[in-house]
């Protein structure tokens, strides 16, 4: 799934929206606040989007776009084996989002948010996420570093595997297990995963 880089325009309406959220909070923001907060008519804001959900959609994709590519996920240019590099990515990838501010401002104020992803049905970034994932795994299975199997099933499970490490880690995080040692660990569990 290839992800359009929004415009410069539209880059500066979802800083606006961005900006607002961590403010407010999504429930309390409007496609006025945002319209307002980048300098332009409300009718400029709807004729991009026809609400705040999707609004929010293509700002978290810019969030998550940058934070993937942050991961090192999509670069292979050390020569590191696809299993190394999704060994070393996954938990760069769920330490990222987890210490995002937006996502943080989700999670604090509007966790329902995130229900319908979680239970219900994939979202957009799910999909892309799982698409990256699985051309990973399909490399390292043709360099031999991970096992053979279904790419998008496996990249369906460590994606369940994340949803744990993003959402629940907090509770398991103390003086004695810091969050980074936690991540550690699922490098492990992404390492034996997929090693033949």
């Amino acid at each position: 799934m290839e992800v359009a880089a929004p415009t410069e325009a539209e880059s500066a309406y979802l800083d606006a929206a961005r900006e607002r959220i961590l403010a407010v909070g999504w429930r309390r923001t409007t496609l006025t606040d945002v319209a307002k907060g980048a300098g332009v008519s409300r009718m400029t804001i709807y004729r991009r989007w026809p609400d705040m959900q999707a609004l929010l959609g293509d700002l978290l994709v810019r969030e998550w776009t940058g934070l993937l590519d942050a991961s090192g996920i999509t670069d292979g240019s050390d020569g590191a084996s696809g299993r190394e590099i999704l060994a070393r990515a996954v938990p760069a990838m769920v330490a990222a989002v987890r210490g995002n501010e937006l996502f943080s401002k989700i999670v604090e104020l509007d966790p329902d948010l995130l229900h319908p992803y979680l239970f219900e049905r994939l979202g957009r970034n799910q999909s892309w996420i799982l698409d990256v994932l699985g051309e990973v795994i399909r490399s390292g299975q043709a360099d031999g570093s991970v096992r053979a199997g279904d790419a998008p099933t496996l990249a369906r499970a460590l994606l369940l595997t994340c949803h744990g490490f993003v959402l629940s880690a907090r509770i398991a995080h103390t003086t004695h297990t810091p969050l980074r040692r936690i991540d550690d660990e699922l490098g492990t569990i992404v390492d034996r995963y997929l090693a033949p």
